[in-house]
């Protein structure tokens, strides 16, 4: 008498949950692929922030105004991420593993050189460069994270927002103890984690799974017929990126310049902040599963500010718990937003990641960064980031004009 063992599901085999508890090729083949990518965006984003401990070194050793380290920042942001829906156009066209497994090489090697840089004009040659191998791996990662989820996908896309997440959050505090051990000619050695991951994907990471459709290129007319839910989705990240990605760059050279802590301490304060962050996402992709994007999305907007202006209103433990909370709130979106995306264009995920992640973070850097520089030479640091609390205001307002469901 053989006993009766129930057929999996399509959701049960392909599922985050029965990846890593089903036999099945497909499930093995989905844990895999989740760890790699998680891995490697933990590193990916490690090196994207490696500039913000950088800084105030190089403004020291260069002589360069505020405004020009804003520039620095904003050439970072625009290699690493306004170009990401170029190499998400590619992926989705090419399906090629390559644009995620070079990717931590190509981006550790010439980040991590950076220290070296003998002038300015060397300097953004370098940060173009790296920031090239960090806009070639999100579209493609971002996509292959979930790839075949049908249930809570919200949840596992945050497992993966929330790796890189701790990557930039443990950035500045690797680099700065690197720099600040070994000198910046020795950033160099930064690299090696780089290319031992790339080594490890091209051996590793299985290949892409065909799409349900069959389809392998780009289709406008997909993208096309969803553009006006797309574009509240895009400018609700661009409002959210205007701040974090602000604080990212400035929050060391604030906390250095103005409440003269030393570079290590401004290091640790920003990696409290991004791993709070880190933090927030995954408690954002959990509660979008049980309450809805939009819900998360409205309360993430307003909780946010106070917080944040505790930070600025307060000083010692009280300073330090507002930014934690303050970050931790503003990044419950992240992987709502691209979740909701895909949703909206799944055949044209790669894409639409790219928009939701890269374009939107991209274009609020290059405006951004180099006018809170230049507001921060007129005004102080202190008040530009403090009057960049505005926006998660008005991303409150734009939110509201979601649908329900």
């Amino acid at each position: 008498m053989t006993s009766k063992v129930p057929a999996l599901s399509e959701a049960a085999v392909v599922s985050p949950g029965a990846a890593f508890l089903g036999p099945s090729p497909v499930a093995r083949r989905s844990q895999t692929t989740l760890i790699l990518l998680c891995l490697a965006h933990f590193f990916i984003d490690l090196y994207s922030s490696a500039l913000a401990a950088f800084q105030p070194i190089i403004v020291d050793k260069m002589g360069i105004s505020l405004a020009q380290a804003g520039v620095l920042g904003g050439l970072l942001v625009f290699s690493s991420s306004t170009t990401q829906p170029l190499y998400g156009y590619l992926s989705d066209r090419f399906r090629s593993r390559l644009f995620v497994a070079l990717a931590p090489a190509v981006a550790g090697i010439f980040i991590s050189l950076l220290g070296a840089a003998p002038t300015y004009s060397a300097a953004i040659a370098m940060v173009l460069l790296g920031g090239a191998g960090v806009a070639s791996f999100h579209p493609q990662g971002a996509t292959r994270a979930t790839e075949g989820v049908t249930e809570n996908k919200a949840r596992w896309m945050a497992v993966f927002i929330s790796s890189g997440t701790l990557g930039l959050a443990f950035g500045p505090t690797f680099f700065s103890a690197l720099a600040g051990r070994l000198g910046m000619d020795m950033t160099w050695l930064g690299m090696i984690p780089g290319v031992l991951i790339t080594t490890l994907l091209l051996f590793q990471l299985p290949p892409a799974a065909e799409s349900r459709t069959g389809r392998t290129s780009f289709n406008w007319p997909e993208l096309k017929a969803v553009w006006r839910p797309l574009l509240v989705l895009y400018l609700l990240v661009f409002i959210r990126s205007i701040v974090q990605i602000s604080f990212t760059q400035f929050l060391p050279l604030y906390l250095r310049r103005e409440r003269s802590w030393t570079l290590e301490a401004a290091s640790l304060a920003l990696s409290l902040y991004l791993a709070s962050g880190a933090i927030g996402g995954l408690l954002g992709g959990n509660l979008a599963d049980r309450f809805g994007g939009r819900t998360v999305i409205l309360i993430s907007m307003i909780a946010s500010v106070p917080f944040l202006g505790m930070f600025f209103f307060t000083t010692g433990i009280w300073s330090l718990v507002g930014l934690s909370l303050g970050g931790l709130i503003l990044l419950f979106t992240i992987p709502v937003n691209l979740t909701m995306g895909q949703e909206l264009a799944p055949t044209q995920a790669a894409t639409v990641s790219a928009l939701m992640m890269g374009f939107a973070w991209g274009t609020a850097g290059m405006i951004f960064i180099p006018l809170v520089g230049w507001a921060a030479d007129h005004f102080t640091l202190h008040k530009a980031l403090l009057a960049l609390l505005i926006f998660p205001i008005a991303g409150y307002l734009l939110a509201l004009k979601l649908p329900k469901k």
